[in-house]
């Protein structure tokens, strides 16, 4: 994985925002191509685990995925939705696999977040999160998104 590319692509996203129109720190992560949605719960206890669903819209159809990872350096347990863009995605077979980011998070009742994650195939995914619950995480995360038989 590109791994310091996406946090790069993080770094520039978030510093430019209130510099910079919108569309310069899109262009770091490539070109928007598809949309997702995300429902995910997350226990851990020094190791943890993640579970849920996402449905992805690309070029004019829906998809269902499973969503499971982990992550190291977490305590609590969290409800996660999520919406974002998806980046550098050509064909519907390049979206499943193992994405990996850099995460944090910090929450006790409700809490907002975000994460950048790419996979294998350089398919990019800017995702924003509202959680609910009493976590604390600042970790290196895999999440595996399977598409749903």
């Amino acid at each position: 994985m590109r791994l310091t590319s996406v946090a790069a692509a993080a770094a520039l996203t978030f510093a430019t925002a209130s510099l910079a129109p919108a569309a310069y720190a899109e262009d770091a992560l490539g070109k928007p191509t598809g949309t997702i949605t995300l429902t995910a719960k997350s226990a851990d206890v020094g190791l943890g685990y993640t579970w849920g669903d996402a449905t992805v819209r690309f070029g004019g159809h829906t998809y269902k995925y499973n969503i499971t990872g982990g992550n190291i350096a977490a305590v609590g347990f969290s409800k996660i939705e999520g919406k974002g863009t998806i980046y550098n995605l050509h064909r519907a077979e390049d979206f499943a696999g193992t994405y990996g980011a850099l995460h944090g998070e910090a929450t006790l009742g409700n809490g907002l977040g975000g994460a950048v994650l790419e996979n294998k195939n350089g398919v990019r995914i800017k995702i924003e999160t509202a959680t609910k619950g009493a976590r604390l995480a600042s970790s290196a995360q895999g999440l595996t998104f399977e598409l749903k038989k």
